[in-house]
């Protein structure tokens, strides 16, 4: 695919490590890189909640009640080609595609919405408990988060729960896992109102690489436009990335960890 902003820069993450704090902010295996390969413009409008790449179309979930919305995107262009806004009480959260159909979260309207993939009109919706957050396919299950440092698995037809596993970093519980991103057997996940993007063993939930990613914020992006959005970019070792509100979506390969 065509990308209109190539460049080479191989960013260092800070050498001090993740920011201290609470359990979500536990210290553990060391920051590593990323190297930006391309650009391509975004809606600032988009509250971005959930981010997906499949088959050449890129699916995108927007959050914020009255606001929400899930669309179908140009990856080339960045150009929305279809939307289609929940109604006004529900808002918005993680996506995934499973075969035809897209699964989307709300936050605390303890429902997701099984949608076309093609029209992204609604098929149903099934009840989950507790709340949501973000979403992603591993293979012939799905993994949610609630905010909390539990990943639940759940069967990618009937949105019913089939397990679960606590995530954690140097032995430490690690919370407010919010976008989620199965490739390569793990599951890749912005961690809330951090610049971190952590890549975790769903085996044992454990924490094995951490990526600082606070260099990649656009100038003029305030703080509480946070990062959230992370889709693979099929057969390549490659990912795209946004925020909240941001004007640009990154090309990225992750480095070392």
């Amino acid at each position: 695919m065509r990308w209109f902003l190539v460049v080479a820069v191989l960013v260092l993450s800070a050498a001090c490590g993740a920011p201290p704090g609470g359990p979500g902010e536990a210290s553990g295996p060391a920051p590593t890189g990323y190297e930006v390969l391309g650009t391509l413009p975004h809606d600032t409008g988009a509250f971005t909640q959930g981010l997906e790449l499949v088959d050449g179309v890129l699916y995108e979930g927007t959050g914020l009640e009255g606001r929400s919305s899930v669309r179908r995107i140009d990856p080339d262009t960045g150009e929305v080609e279809r939307r289609v806004d929940l109604p006004g009480p529900l808002f918005g959260e993680g996506i995934t595609v499973v075969d035809d159909r897209l699964w989307q979260l709300t936050w605390r309207d303890g429902v997701a919405i099984e949608r076309d993939r093609d029209t992204l009109e609604e098929v149903r919706r099934v009840t989950y408990e507790g709340e949501g957050w973000g979403l992603c396919r591993d293979g012939d299950r799905l993994v949610m988060s609630d905010g909390t440092d539990e990943l639940v698995f759940r069967d990618p037809g009937t949105f019913a729960e089939t397990g679960a596993v606590r995530v954690s970093r140097d032995g430490r519980p690690v919370t407010e896992l919010n976008e989620l991103e199965c490739a390569g057997g793990q599951v890749w996940a912005n961690v809330w109102q951090t610049d971190e993007v952590v890549r975790i063993d769903p085996a044992d939930g454990r924490v094995v690489a951490t990526y600082d990613l606070a260099g990649l914020r656009p100038a003029g992006v305030p703080a509480t436009d946070v990062l959230n959005g992370i889709a693979a970019v099929p057969g390549t070792d490659e990912f795209l990335l946004t925020g909240k509100n941001w004007p640009t979506v990154f090309r990225v390969r992750f480095t070392g960890g």
